[in-house]
């Protein structure tokens, strides 16, 4: 069978096709392939090794090159102009029997779908169960070491005189276990004692015991009769690594409130003494060892990211970079996300989960160097860009921000919005803090050191060849980070509680703050500079609180008072200026210049289309309302409400196109009550007819049907506007009931606000 390429309009596609083609073509399977994957051969004179070899040419040659690298200069500009940042994490790893479990967490138990490398899409539990079948050949199965064991000795018979109760217990323990770590509880019940314990495996000579039923007689043999007593261990369960460790040992804290102690007589009073016990000084002796078949990946980008542009780059960047590899991924979106925010559903942005096998058909494995997650970076940026994203790859050291914590270093304390931690030991406890709060964190390699020299060096250069006021000031920030970082003299904050951290952090933050406050001469700013200079004293306003110590609470709200009093004498400068200038010029023209800057400044803002569509209706609204204060006259009563009725349509149109989110309508509905409570009526109308589920349109898609759709630039279909845009094609009666109940709506409304003032 032959394969046309050219049938496939996308890159994955055709890669995807040739890559089943050739496994086709192949024709052999078994043993025989089996046999040439163990000897890195493969049919037809040695093609595997070639492929092999050329798809370790070409990442040798990504990382010596970067061919999908973007310069320093670009990136950052890209950064400081709104881009967000690529994000790939490698979350885990996993042996082939954690298969099953990784895709049914990524699948939400089969209720979101999957899809593979072949872009088929993957449903239900079926689904998930069939994975394992599929991805066998490609698994180790190698099995994970036993670090630690849990057990449990029954005596009969107590301490001798004198004798203390847990130091008796004790010397039974080492008896049975030999020179191991261990901890344990002892209690006691009509004279019958019962030791509690947890326990790790392997011991200072590298013997490890495994915790079945051959161990159990080993060490009852050491036990006989100790003392004169009868002691009977058995094991009650073991697991893998340092996780599995202090998961047991937090539980035997938490079930005897504190009388556990370890194999050196030391009190373990809380469980964060329990996890410093396991994570700092068990670690180093268990020698674990876990098979890595599969990777878990998390590829993330900000709330409102387009969904489906999302997840077309990611599938994009999957099949770049995996592309001999079996893997399957499931977007999360929180919009649609079955699971609830508690329990770790609905993130406030989107993500995607992709489950990648370590080892491809050919049998070569995946890298995860450091520079294997920067170019995953890469290409993920380069993707999302390719379908109208902005992204760009991002290196710590370009915003001197703080290294992660790994997944060991933190235990989550609570789900809802974004995922709250706690450290595991006092110095993860520290990094956590240094990251959630984006600690300024200077380089210490020399090679880092030099890199941080060229990044100081090309945000100064945007500073200075930059017209942006808002890129300025994101590069400005940038410069101010850089230079607290490696100010001298500071102490490493590694060597700090967390309190102080947060001080130093929000100290830090105050220090930009009012070095913001001063780079430019705000009596020269034109409106739209000073918007912009007064949203970033907000934003800097409300990242100094996030990490503000509830001890400077008060010194803070004095500081922020003064900001924002400062602020309003600058607007009050700026106003000022305008008024001169208007001044220094005569008749209609400073109005029209104006209204000209208004009306540029309000494009900038939302984009030309928006403006005319919310413009061409508001003209209709201010007509209206001008005739009616004209209209004073008895004599002419009846035209007034007359013009009433016309005002009234007029308001409800402009409040379905605010309700469909027309930004510009929405910002004029800030000053003018009766919009805002068009809007308002509009919107509860359009969530009662979704709640009927009848959508804005019928489904038989009649002429006399609503519009179903309607966008932030006042486009619908069946409907268009006045002025050269676009104009109804309905008939205007046809759309009267939708406004009058609207505008029924509104009045209700406004009703309400009376009320309630």
């Amino acid at each position: 069978m032959e394969i046309f390429l050219g049938a496939f309009t996308r890159e994955w596609e055709q890669r995807r096709a040739a890559y089943l083609h050739e496994r086709l073509i192949g024709g052999t399977s078994g043993d025989d392939e089996e046999e040439r994957r163990r000897r890195g051969t493969a049919a037809g004179g040695g093609i595997g090794n070639r492929v092999k070899g050329e798809r370790r040419a070409a990442r040798e040659s990504v990382g010596r090159s970067g061919p999908t690298s973007r310069s320093m200069a670009t990136r950052f500009s890209a950064l400081a102009g709104g881009s967000q940042p690529a994000v790939v994490k490698m979350t885990s790893f996993g042996g082939g029997g954690r298969l099953g479990a990784m895709a049914s967490y990524i699948s939400r138990n089969g209720d979101v779908p999957m899809e593979n490398e072949a872009g088929e899409e993957l449903r239900g539990r079926d689904a998930i169960a069939g994975l394992s079948d599929g991805w066998a050949h490609l698994m180790s199965n190698r099995a994970e070491s036993r670090d630690i064991g849990t057990f449990r000795i029954d005596v009969d018979g107590g301490p001798g005189e004198g004798q203390p109760l847990y130091a008796w217990a004790r010397e039974i323990i080492k008896t049975a276990l030999g020179d191991r770590s261990f901890a344990f509880v002892v209690e006691e019940d009509h004279g019958q004692y019962r030791i509690d314990g947890v326990v790790v495996l392997r011991d200072k000579t590298g013997e490890r015991l495994t915790a079945d039923a051959k161990a159990e007689e080993i060490v009852q043999g050491r036990i006989g009769g100790h003392g004169g007593s009868e002691a009977e261990l058995h094991f009650t369960g073991y697991g893998n690594g340092v996780e599995y460790g202090t998961a047991r040992l937090r539980k035997l804290v938490e079930q005897t409130e504190g009388v556990v102690q370890d194999d050196r007589g030391e009190t373990i009073a809380d469980v964060r003494q329990a996890g410093n016990l396991a994570q700092l000084q068990w670690r180093g002796e268990l020698y674990s060892r876990k098979p890595r078949d599969i990777m878990h990946l998390v590829m993330s980008a900000r709330a409102g990211t387009d969904v489906e542009a999302f997840r077309a780059a990611a599938r994009e960047f999957l099949a770049s970079e995996f592309g001999r590899h079996r893997y399957v991924f499931s977007l999360h979106d929180p919009s649609k996300d079955p699971k609830a925010e508690p329990d770790g559903g609905k993130r406030p942005h989107v993500h995607i989960h992709a489950i990648v096998a370590m080892r491809s058909e050919d049998g070569e494995r995946i890298e995860t160097s450091i520079a294997s997650f920067r170019r995953w970076r890469e290409g993920l940026a380069e993707q999302a860009r390719a379908h109208g994203i902005r992204m760009e790859m991002t290196d710590r050291r370009d915003q001197a921000n703080a290294a992660s914590y790994t997944r060991n270093q933190v235990r989550p304390v609570s789900h809802k919005g974004r995922t709250e931690h706690e450290g595991t030991s006092d110095s993860a406890a520290l990094r956590y803090e240094l990251k959630r709060r984006e600690a300024e964190t200077a380089a210490r390699t020399s090679a880092s050191r030099g890199y941080a020299e060229a990044v100081h060096k090309e945000w100064s250069v945007i500073i200075q060849n930059s017209d942006d006021a808002d890129v300025k000031i994101f590069a400005k920030e940038m410069i101010l980070r850089l230079e607290a970082a490696r100010r001298p003299g500071d102490p490493a904050r590694e060597s700090r509680s967390a309190e102080d951290i947060s001080r130093s952090l929000f100290q830090t933050e105050l220090i930009g703050f009012f070095k913001l406050a001063e780079i430019d001469n705000m009596s020269t700013m034109t409106r739209s500079e000073f918007e912009a200079y007064e949203k970033r004293v907000e934003t800097a306003l409300f990242r100094a609180e996030r990490i503000m110590p509830e001890t400077e609470r008060s010194n803070f709200e004095e500081i922020a008072a003064a900001a924002r009093e400062h602020v309003d004498v600058r607007r009050e400068m700026m106003e000022e200026a305008e008024q001169s200038e208007e001044r220094r010029t005569d008749g209609a023209a400073p109005r029209e210049d104006r209204a000209n800057r208004q009306w540029d400044e309000a494009v900038a803002r939302h984009g030309l289309k928006t403006v005319e569509a919310g413009n061409d209706i508001m003209i209709e609204v201010e007509h209206y309302r001008e005739r009616i204060e004209l209209a004073d006259d008895d004599e002419i009563r009846v035209d007034k409400a007359s013009l009433q009725a016309s005002l009234n349509f007029e308001l409800a149109r402009a409040g379905e196109l605010g309700a469909a989110g027309n930004a510009y309508i929405r910002e004029v509905a800030e000053v003018d009550e009766e919009l805002r409570v068009a809007i308002v009526a509009a919107e509860r109308s359009r969530e009662r007819a979704r709640e009927r589920g009848d959508g804005f349109a019928r489904d038989e898609g009649t002429d006399s049907g609503r519009p179903e759709r309607e966008d932030g630039d006042g486009k619908r279909e069946g409907y268009r506007h006045r002025g050269g845009d676009e104009h109804r094609t309905d008939p205007a009666k046809q759309q009267v009931p939708r406004l009058e109940e609207l505008q029924q709506e509104a009045d209700r409304e406004h009703k309400r606000d009376e009320a309630e003032r």
